[in-house]
């Protein structure tokens, strides 16, 4: 089982039963919206002392969340700028963000920035940080998600982080990094495979499926710490893990009694209960936001499709019905949304269901998409596909209209899941 996801343990089953720093992600945008509000950010006075292009970043971040077209302008603005808000209406911004960095006497920088409403010729306000320059790009996705949180109402992403997996030879590597891939650093590293990570809902921990040993086991792992514990080791395979919304229970799937069922425990381990009982394959759970239900896959009408259950076992009632292969469920946080991978045509493509009406749209034209998991404010999904004969991460809205690539560096990357708010 060695080298296997989620997906081709699925299949498999149902067969038989710091190096990217530098790197910078490009964004492919197609079919965009008139509804994209016109934004410039120049690039900060003296933005060189803090290590980072720190107004590329923010500009980064704002337009791969759909939200913003960004306007380029060559010239530096700062937050003590008095812009001429005629000469930019002229050029159709409706926003305007300027910003420094300054070098501080104890050796860290002041990170400000000033946002305009340019066709109201007003002072939105502003913020400065005092940071140390390793913070220099936190720093930046705190801008974008000031600056987003200003002009939507909503809740920006930009400074949360993802995990994910890759391979390099026979290396794995569980990562934990910036939202937009960079800033990476390494977890764990292994010989042996690593799958299904999945967060803490308090953003301090990730779970994860382990082959050391040569055998499937859980394991939770602090990452203020790096310590270790292993959660469930056993008879058989214990795989797919996933926290409840509150953090104090953890449903998996495990072959122990034979087959491959799903189980709920508490996060300290104890307390093991069997919520399904089939001759099946049931796999993949996944909570809903409310903790009430759990998501799965599973093939007991014939082919893997998605069902929902109740967390106290029973009321199972399948949910997709659209094509003959669905796996890998994720719920938006609001639980409006689904997003999963369907098969069309011999290839594996992302879709979303409105859960209200059960409406499916395709959103992706790739051939190889697995592991969705939705951003935070649920505005954006990140998932694995391949592009060139490599394993890549995409973030993409949820009309699919804007895609971006993560960096990637020289391996491939698999199984995103995106973090929690905070950090």
């Amino acid at each position: 089982m060695r080298g296997l996801n989620r997906r081709h343990l699925l299949a498999a089953a149902a067969a038989s039963v710091p190096l990217i720093a530098q790197a910078q992600f490009r964004v492919e945008i197609a079919g965009v919206g008139t509804a994209q509000l016109p934004i410039s950010i120049p690039n900060f006075r003296d933005e060189g002392l803090a290590g980072q292009a720190i107004a590329a970043i923010v500009r980064a971040d704002l337009e791969r969340s759909g939200q913003f077209r960004v306007v380029e302008a060559n010239v530096p603005l700062s937050e003590t700028s008095q812009p001429a808000f005629g000469e930019w209406r002229q050029r159709n911004v409706d926003a305007l963000a300027g910003g420094s960095v300054t070098r501080l006497a104890d050796g860290r920088v002041d990170v400000r920035f000033k946002l305009w409403d340019v066709v109201k010729g007003s002072d939105l306000g502003g913020e400065s940080q005092a940071i140390v320059v390793e913070d220099a790009r936190l720093a930046a996705h705190r801008i974008a998600d000031a600056i987003y949180e200003k002009l939507t109402g909503e809740k920006g992403v930009f400074a949360t982080r993802m995990a994910y997996v890759s391979k390099v030879g026979n290396k794995f590597t569980l990562w934990i990094a910036d939202a937009d891939g960079e800033g990476a650093r390494d977890a764990l590293n292994s010989s042996e495979s690593i799958m299904s990570p999945a967060w803490s809902p308090d953003g301090r921990e990730v779970i994860y499926v382990s082959f050391e040993g040569r055998k499937a086991s859980i394991w939770a792992q602090s990452l203020q710490t790096g310590a270790r514990r292993q959660v469930a080791n056993f008879r058989g395979t214990n795989s797919a893990p996933t926290y409840s919304p509150d953090g104090q229970q953890i449903a998996m799937t495990l072959s122990r009694e034979g087959g491959s069922q799903l189980f709920i425990m508490n996060r300290d381990g104890s307390n093991v209960r069997r919520l399904t009982t089939s001759s099946a394959i049931d796999t993949e759970p996944v909570f809903s936001p409310d903790g009430k239900s759990l998501y799965f896959v599973s093939d007991r009408g014939g082919a893997p499709q998605i069902y929902r259950m109740s967390t106290g076992g029973g009321g199972v009632e399948r949910v997709t019905f659209t094509g003959s292969y669905n796996i890998s469920p994720a719920l938006s946080p609001d639980g409006r949304t689904m997003a999963f991978v369907t098969r069309v045509n011999g290839n594996f493509k992302l879709a979303v269901m409105d859960m209200a009406s059960g409406a499916v749209n395709q959103i992706t034209d790739t051939l190889d998409d697995e592991s969705p998991s939705f951003s935070p404010n649920g505005r954006l999904i990140v998932y694995a596909t391949r592009a060139n004969g490599r394993e890549v991460l995409m973030t993409t809205t949820l009309d699919g209209k804007i895609k971006a690539k993560l960096a990637a560096g020289q391996r491939d990357m698999r199984e995103p899941i995106w973090g929690p708010f905070g950090r």
